[in-house]
């Protein structure tokens, strides 16, 4: 019988993610790599004593493995499962006051917003558009609850990816995932983590900064094709410009 956590069990573990620093080391750990205790401290802005007691608060709690290499302390994501609760969590949360102040700090938002792992897969527009063009031409369906049908077997096996390896894995095929930059589902599972890795084989996306990807020109010519869409709608925007930069 499984037991349920109760209110003062939830309680703590959702005061894991109430501090803006924790919260912030998780989204950075979307990316799905192993971060060490001084990288994440630098990109979040605190000291290391300060990153390392959070590391260890979030580690105990479930959210965070470590990782023990010599001297240094690499921490990762648990696993897909939190990957997709900070996703969802990050999704609900309201949009920052403030846009960004700088032209660079512009452009590295729009770069997040147009494609970005989440985890292992594709997220922002660009997995928006993969999730909704895959419905549309028959590789997925959602008659009886999202599935891979026989056509999109087809499909995969032409880019590639090989079917029954990712059914056996011990994670969902398919899966929804609500993305928090459009609001709007973008693929996981076992299929969306194959589809992102086989893109960067091919070279058809290429890594970023940070959680950023980028569609090559060649890649946004083959995905339109393989995906029957116009290559225009792959294209990714134009920073928006915020005013004079601030140093």
């Amino acid at each position: 019988m499984t037991i349920r956590a109760d209110g003062r069990g939830l309680a703590g573990f959702a005061a894991l993610l109430a501090d803006p620093t924790r919260a912030g080391f998780c989204l950075t750990l979307l990316d799905g790599r192993a971060w060490t205790a001084g990288e994440l401290a630098r990109a979040a802005g605190v000291t290391a004593s300060t990153a390392s007691d959070h590391l260890t608060r979030l580690v105990a709690g479930g959210l965070l493995v470590e990782q023990r290499q010599g001297r240094h302390r690499y921490v990762r994501l648990a696993g897909p499962a939190v990957a997709q609760l900070i996703e969802d969590l990050a999704a609900r949360a309201p949009a920052p006051d403030t846009p960004p102040r700088t032209l660079r700090a512009a452009s590295a938002a729009t770069a997040l917003a147009y494609a970005r792992t989440c985890y292992d897969h594709l997220a922002g527009r660009l997995g928006v558009l993969l999730h909704d063009a895959l419905l549309t031409r028959g590789v997925l369906d959602r008659s009886g609850g999202l599935a891979l049908t026989g056509a999109g077997v087809s499909w995969l096996a032409g880019l590639g990816v090989p079917v029954e390896p990712l059914r056996a894995a011990r994670r969902p095929l398919v899966r929804d995932c609500l993305d928090w930059t459009e609001r709007r589902p973008h693929l996981a599972g076992a299929l969306g983590a194959a589809l992102c890795g086989r893109f960067l084989d091919l070279g058809w996306t290429t890594r970023g900064a940070g959680r950023a990807v980028r569609l090559t020109a060649a890649g946004r010519d083959a995905l339109a094709e393989a995906l029957a869409l116009d290559p225009a709608l792959l294209a990714p925007p134009a920073s928006r410009d915020t005013g004079p930069a601030r140093a």
